[in-house]
């Protein structure tokens, strides 16, 4: 095959996502009978002690057949998550004055094996602004 037919299966149609580390690549190619196929390849960029870097990639094939069903699967596994927890991220590497409570899980452990009743009290709860909604 010459270098031209490759370049031109390489890049029928590409769309790049970014997303802090990661780096999502999403490419229509083409298979040796003539129709389109999607990659989708997840690159994350990791950094060495050194400082050097290096990517680790993670590749999806999808045939047209699978098309419908991976849309539906994808959806409804989105749908659930927002139903569940919401669009806003919840992750201490997301939202930089997150503080992890220890002592909260002990203390939670100790109430619930100790069997009394636990009165909250002000530091129980998450001050939150108006601004944050």
């Amino acid at each position: 095959m010459s270098e031209q037919y490759m370049m031109e299966k390489e890049e029928i149609y590409s769309k790049v996502m970014r997303a802090g580390r990661r780096t999502y690549f999403f490419d229509v190619r083409s298979t040796k009978a003539g129709d389109y196929y999607l990659t989708i390849t997840e690159s994350k960029k990791f950094t060495n002690d050194d400082g050097s870097f290096h990517y680790k990639k993670h590749k999806i094939y999808l045939y047209k057949e699978d098309f419908h069903e991976f849309k539906d699967h994808v959806e409804e596994m989105i749908q659930y998550i927002i139903d569940e927890k919401g669009e806003e991220v919840i992750s201490e590497r997301h939202q930089k004055d997150y503080k992890k409570e220890e002592n909260e899980t002990s203390e939670t452990a100790k109430a619930e094996t100790s069997g009394s009743n636990h009165t909250p009290s002000t530091s129980d709860f998450t001050d939150i602004e108006f601004d944050d909604i």
